[in-house]
Parts: structure tokens; C-alpha cells; sequence
């Protein structure tokens, strides 16, 4: 009977230890990763990284789960709110703010590598830095770029920019006149999204928009170096008929039959749309990449990295960094860079031979990425809101000429910053 009892007690004692910690299967860490990887290579790259992290940790296993761009933001909110937000999440870094301010993502603080902090560039870092915290690691960017009809540019004797030799914006407007006439344009501008697209490609002419005073409060004020990109599609829609007026709406994809087709010369796109153009243009059809035009302050443009996040709630912080830290390992920087066709934020990534080729002119977006600064509307909180109710109607409305400069001026200022002064009281 006592033997029977000791058994007992040992065998209550093994099962306790294995709770506790052990290290069999049904006690190692899973770790849930939302990927919103979407083009094939992408998704590939994604799903072998995870395939090899698994195969040598054991105990931490990573569970693969597929998300969307085009409901990401609602999607997190109601994992968040309902606490079952995966512990690992791919989000670009503009969908932070929020997110971070109401406590719903991990401060990564003290919890990152050395290794990573010093590879990824300060002005990156800054694009996920809230307050005191870093609450995302960012680690794809793409700049946008004017993708060209490379026969029709030859023809015209236009000079060719190059990231050295970029054309100004009055040059550009000027070439774009210069390639229009009998029922084709110089220039098709995809403005469905005109808000992030104008902000980014304004830092080239000095455009801030958003400013933040000595109490921390950001106010909108649209002033000199903001008018400039604005004011130049304006005209090329509505005075120098160089740009299309029929796909201000249009997205990116929309424009490219178009372009193939030789309706329009040139499309500002970002710089991952060259994937779509090697899969789709015609055969024999001549395209390259062209920096987009500098300004007063040069080549700079505004980028939202995407970014790598933890949850607030993950019971196991310290596991999902490290995971985050192989995924961004320099060679796996490099994998995720070529399937996604954008750039990495690490600086040993940036220097890999592969990103650096003309084929499909790489070496054009790699010349850029020292030029690239956190989009102006990064830490604002309320943009989003700011967005969707004053500036995409506003911008919408200045392009097909429905109101003039003064007008975008005083909606952007006045009803941008009513929004504002909510998030901010």
C-alpha cells in the first residue's frame, strides 16, 4: 500500500515539473505571426523563414497567420479589444500611433538586440518611436518613383534623370509637356490615396504640414513648401493638359494598360509596382525607373516602413523579439526585400549585390534609400481621421480643379485641426 502511495506522489510530482516548464511537445511557447505578405514571392519567403526558425527551436514554435492590407487596422483593433491579438504583427508604420498610445502594443525597449538597433538606421527607428518607446522594428520601405516608357523618352531627346542628376519639379512639369499632345499625356498621376502620395513626395520641396509646438501638440499649417507638388499636378491636370484627368481616382494597377499601351509616358508609382510591370508589359516593351523629382531639400521623401510588432498582451515577449530578430537577420532582410521588390531598412541588408543590379534597375531604388525620412504624418495621432474626413476629399477636390490653392489651404487648416485638437486634449 505504501509503494502504491509513493507512486502516487512521484507521478503527481513528474506531471507538475512538465507544467511548470518541461521540455515536452505539449509544453513548448507558440507564438501566433500575422503576415500581411501578399504577392507570391513574398508570401513564400515569409512561410520558408518560418519553416526554418521551427526547424531549429524546438520550444518556440511560430504559427503562420495570414492577414490583409485592406482591413488590417479594424482587424487588430477587434483582436486587441477582444484579447486575441497574435503575438507577432506585420503593419506599416503610419497604423502605430494609435495602436501604441492606447497601450495595445509592446514597448520593445531594452528588449532588442544590439545587433538590430545599430543595423537599422536612426531616422527608421523613428518611424516606430512614440513618446519614450519603440513599439514596432521596421524593415521594408519603398520610395515611390517614376516608372517610364524608356522608347518614348529616347525618342523626345528629354534628359534622362538619374538619383545624381534628378530633374527639379519645374523641369519635370516641363518634360511632361513636352511628351503630351494628340491624345496622350506625359504624366498619369493614380491619386485614389492623395494624401500620403502628396505628403511623402513634399519633403523634397521643404512640405512639413504637420508641426509640433514646445507643448507637444502637432497643428496643420499648409505653407510654401507644401504648395509645391500640389500645385504641380494641379496645373499638369488642369492647365497644361499633361497629365490625365481620368485617373486621379485610379489606383496604381489601374493606370499600368495605359501606360503599356503608350497613352501615358510616365506613372509615379511605388517602387514594388516593378513586379506587376515584368509580369504584365507586353513583350519588347522598354520601361525604367526614374528618381522621383528633387526639390529644396533634394531627393528626401517621406516612407512608412512596414514594421514588426508585439503585442501588449503576449505572455512571451522576449520569444517574439527573438523571432522578429532571425526574421531580420541581414541575408533574411535581404529574402523578404526581393520578395516584397522594396527595400530594406538594415544598412548590411542594403549592401547585398542582389539589391544593388541593374537588371529591373535595383541599383536606381538602392541609390534613393539614403534620401528616405519618416512620412510627415508618422507620430500624429488622429490621422487617420484627418485623413479620411479632410484631406482625401480636399486634395480630390484641389486636383480636378473643383476648388483652388486658398480653399485646400483653409479645409486642410481649419477642419484638419479641429480633428487634431480631439486626439490631443
Amino acid at each position: 500500500m505504501r509503494s502504491r502511495w509513493v507512486c502516487a506522489v512521484l507521478l503527481l510530482l513528474v506531471a507538475g515539473c512538465s507544467a511548470d516548464g518541461g521540455t515536452r511537445d505539449d509544453d513548448r511557447i507558440t507564438l501566433r505571426f500575422q503576415s500581411l505578405a501578399w504577392q507570391e514571392e513574398s508570401v513564400a519567403a515569409n512561410k520558408d523563414l518560418v519553416k526554418e526558425w521551427n526547424a531549429t527551436h524546438p520550444d518556440v514554435e511560430v504559427e503562420y497567420v495570414q492577414g490583409s492590407w485592406d482591413s488590417v487596422h479594424d482587424q487588430l483593433l477587434t483582436s486587441f479589444e477582444g484579447g486575441e491579438a497574435p503575438d507577432v504583427i506585420h503593419d506599416a508604420s503610419d497604423d502605430l500611433a494609435d495602436f501604441a498610445h492606447g497601450g495595445y502594443l509592446a514597448d520593445l525597449t531594452g528588449l532588442l538586440p544590439d545587433r538590430l538597433t545599430s543595423d537599422i538606421p536612426p531616422h527608421s527607428w523613428r518611424t516606430t518611436t512614440f513618446g519614450d518607446g519603440i513599439y514596432g522594428v521596421p524593415f521594408l520601405q519603398e520610395p515611390r518613383v517614376l516608372i517610364a516608357d524608356a522608347t518614348r523618352l529616347k525618342r523626345s531627346g528629354v534628359r534622362i534623370p538619374t538619383p545624381e542628376h534628378p530633374w527639379t519639379w519645374p523641369e519635370f512639369a516641363a518634360v511632361t509637356r513636352q511628351l503630351s499632345g494628340d491624345g496622350k499625356y506625359g504624366v498619369a498621376w493614380p491619386l485614389k490615396d492623395p494624401v500620403s502620395a502628396t505628403l511623402n513626395l513634399s519633403l523634397s520641396a521643404g512640405g512639413r504640414l504637420f508641426h509640433r509646438g514646445a507643448d507637444g501638440k502637432v497643428t496643420v499649417r499648409f505653407e510654401a513648401g507644401d504648395e509645391v507638388v500640389p500645385r504641380t499636378v494641379h496645373d499638369q491636370v488642369g492647365i497644361d493638359r499633361s497629365a490625365s484627368p481620368t485617373t486621379l481616382g485610379s489606383g496604381g494597377s489601374d493606370t499600368l494598360p495605359g501606360f503599356f499601351g503608350g497613352r501615358y509616358a510616365m506613372v509615379p508609382l511605388g517602387f514594388s509596382y516593378r513586379q506587376q510591370i515584368v509580369q504584365q508589359a507586353p513583350e519588347g516593351f522598354d520601361w525604367q525607373v526614374l528618381p522621383a523629382p528633387a526639390g529644396a531639400d533634394g531627393l528626401a521623401q517621406g516612407v512608412s516602413p512596414q514594421t514588426l510588432s508585439v503585442a501588449e498582451d503576449s505572455p512571451h515577449k522576449k520569444e517574439a523579439v527573438a523571432f522578429i530578430d532571425f526574421l531580420l537577420r541581414p541575408p533574411n532582410m535581404v529574402r523578404l526585400a526581393l520578395g516584397d521588390w522594396m527595400l530594406p531598412t538594415g544598412t548590411e541588408a542594403l549592401k547585398d549585390p542582389a539589391l544593388r543590379t541593374t537588371e529591373n534597375d535595383w541599383a536606381t531604388g538602392t541609390a534613393l534609400a539614403a534620401h528616405l525620412r519618416p512620412a510627415p504624418a508618422q507620430s500624429v495621432r488622429g490621422y487617420p481621421e484627418w485623413k479620411d474626413k479632410v484631406a482625401t476629399p480636399a486634395f480630390q477636390e484641389y486636383y480636378s480643379g473643383a476648388i483652388d490653392l486658398d480653399e485646400l489651404r483653409t479645409r486642410l487648416e481649419r477642419d484638419g485641426n479641429l480633428v487634431l485638437a480631439r486626439y490631443q486634449r
